[in-house]
């Protein structure tokens, strides 16, 4: 029996592995993703109790429609290779296909809540439409059934529009950077009211350049309003979700941006009906503040301001003769009385004064010293004032009176009893 080295073991494994296991299908589960910089991926697929060594060198990963993702369950497509100085064997993968769901769908649903996250959707970012737009974009293909739709409905519906036309791939390889570059084009100019991205209905396979997020962030960093119009009304992609708006279908597209030219001579023939009533209305109204004026001019002119100054005039006079009237009337009645209340009047008056000097004459005597005076008192007065005994104090001088004699005095001494 020959004895070999682990190479040349090695190597006769790697021939038996690699032309016996030229293609497999296996199913397994995502484990240990490495993202490598030269842009080969390298993973463990596994299952309940094994697990297996799986790379995808670049040019396979590139054509990824999907992220590979820890734990997903995937079915891939690949040959048995050795790597000899380690002598391990690993599958090298062609394809691969999420497990249960198309790489497509799971890729579309993938990026759909990427850009969510990233608010690429959110309702408070999206831009108005303009009510009469006059210039717009169009990206599409010229060759596309689409284009035509909507040169179609212009044509109809709004022919003072201004259409300028981009044409770009729609679908293949390419397309998606064909689009995005025509939007950022687009944009920068800054001479639309609109950008319009479209094509017709297809696949999912046809319409993917419109999911892919190139396109998606070129929407969302653009300062234009842009619609998207893309495939059939039940075709939603990820280009619907981050436009301005949203179309079903490139017509529609026209028919929601643009006023319809049969709509706006209905509107402007109302408008004119409404300018006439207005303007008829207004007349009235001119014609009522004429009348008006002109019954003010006659209420307030100058023979108007005569007349009602001389009537105020002659009442005025009437007031103050009938006032005049009216006092003498009163004067006349009051001397009347008097005459006859005179006497009884100066009889009362002349009592009255009576009574008044008996009444001095009597204070008069009670306050006289002469009246008042008996053996051992007197009155005593300081200042030309009557005052009690007890408010004088030593030092003071005051007088002592009686009806035949005055006396000036100083206290030098004060004794109580």
């Amino acid at each position: 029996m020959n004895t070999l080295s682990v190479s040349a073991l090695n190597e006769q494994i790697k021939t038996l592995l690699e032309t016996s296991f030229t293609q497999v299908l296996v199913e397994g589960e995502l484990s240990r993703i490495t993202f490598h910089s030269s842009g080969h991926i390298y993973f463990t697929l596994k299952d309940s109790s094994s697990s297996v060594s799986c790379v995808m060198f670049r040019g396979n990963a590139s054509r990824l429609k999907f992220t590979l993702e820890e734990g997903l369950k995937v079915v891939l497509n690949g040959a048995v290779t050795l790597y000899k100085p380690r002598g391990s064997y690993q599958i090298n993968c062609f394809t691969i296909e999420p497990s249960g769901s198309g790489a497509l769908a799971l890729a579309y649903e993938q990026l759909k809540q990427k850009l969510s996250l990233k608010g690429y959707f959110d309702i408070d970012i999206k831009k108005a439409l303009p009510k009469f737009p006059s210039k717009i974009a169009i990206i599409t293909s010229l060759t596309g059934a689409a284009l035509q739709d909507i040169l179609k409905v212009i044509k109809h519906r709004y022919k003072l529009l201004e259409v300028d036309i981009y044409d770009v791939l729609v679908q293949g390889e390419n397309a998606a950077y064909d689009i995005s570059n025509a939007i950022k084009i687009a944009d920068e100019k800054q001479i639309y009211d609109i950008i319009i991205i479209s094509r017709g209905g297809g696949s999912i396979e046809d319409l993917w350049a419109f999911n892919e997020e190139i396109v998606a962030d070129a929407i969302f960093n653009v300062k234009t309003l842009l619609v998207s119009a893309v495939g059939h009304e039940i075709d939603w992609l990820i280009s619907d979700f981050v436009a301005d708006l949203r179309a079903p279908t490139p017509s529609a597209a026209m028919e929601m941006i643009l006023p319809d030219t049969n709509e706006l001579y209905q509107y402007i023939d109302s408008l004119n009906n409404q300018l006439f009533q207005v303007i008829q209305q207004k007349l009235y109204n001119i014609d009522q503040e004429l009348e008006n004026i002109n019954r003010l001019y006659s209420q307030h002119s100058i023979d108007r301001k005569l007349q009602l100054q001389t009537d105020e005039i002659i009442q005025i006079k009437d007031q103050f003769n009938q006032l005049i009237k009216l006092k003498l009337q009163r004067y006349f009645n009051d001397l009347e009385l008097l005459q006859q209340r005179y006497p009884q009047v100066i009889d009362s008056k002349i009592n009255i004064v009576k009574n008044k000097l008996n009444n001095l004459e009597n204070m008069l005597k009670s306050n006289n010293p002469k009246f008042k005076t008996k053996k051992g008192f007197a009155q005593i007065s300081k200042d030309l004032k009557i005052i009690d005994i007890s408010e004088l104090s030593i030092g003071d001088i005051f007088e002592v009176q009686n009806n035949q004699k005055s006396i000036s005095a100083k206290v030098t001494k004060i004794r109580k009893i």
